[in-house]
């Protein structure tokens, strides 16, 4: 088992939670349910994008089913500059200084001084918002 992950059973997922899909941690966009058949449980259709590289994933299994959950932890960070698609970040809790790449819809709208919320999984980081 992976450090930062927990398990939950398929029923229990919501939309706009977090689910680790073939290992890469994903926020659940769409969920679908089939009824159960004569002989059989209720299959659930997860579709989750993934925080880091923005790919649609889908993940299928029985209603009650084990599924990994990645923990995500958010965090402030003060953007130092802004070069193309890279940034230079300073978290606000450690001061600790690093580059992460600009999202699509954020690209232009980063300026020096402003302050972003960091996500963090899987040992990965990605700018999610601007604050």
């Amino acid at each position: 088992m992976e450090e930062g992950v927990t398990h939950a059973i398929m029923k229990d997922l919501k939309i706009g939670r977090y689910v680790l899909i073939d290992s890469v941690p994903c926020k659940v966009v769409e969920i679908e349910t089939s009824s159960p058949g004569k002989h059989g449980s209720a299959k659930m259709r997860i579709t989750g994008i993934g925080i880091f590289d923005s790919q649609k994933k889908t993940l299928l299994k029985p209603s009650d089913g084990d599924v990994e959950v990645p923990t995500i932890v958010k965090k402030k960070a003060q953007v130092v500059s802004v070069e193309g698609s890279s940034s230079q970040l300073m978290d606000l809790e450690s001061y600790e200084v690093y580059s992460l790449p600009v999202p699509e819809d954020l690209r232009g709208k980063l300026k020096s001084g402003n302050e972003v919320e960091i996500i963090e999984a899987s040992g990965r980081r990605a700018i999610s918002r601007n604050l």
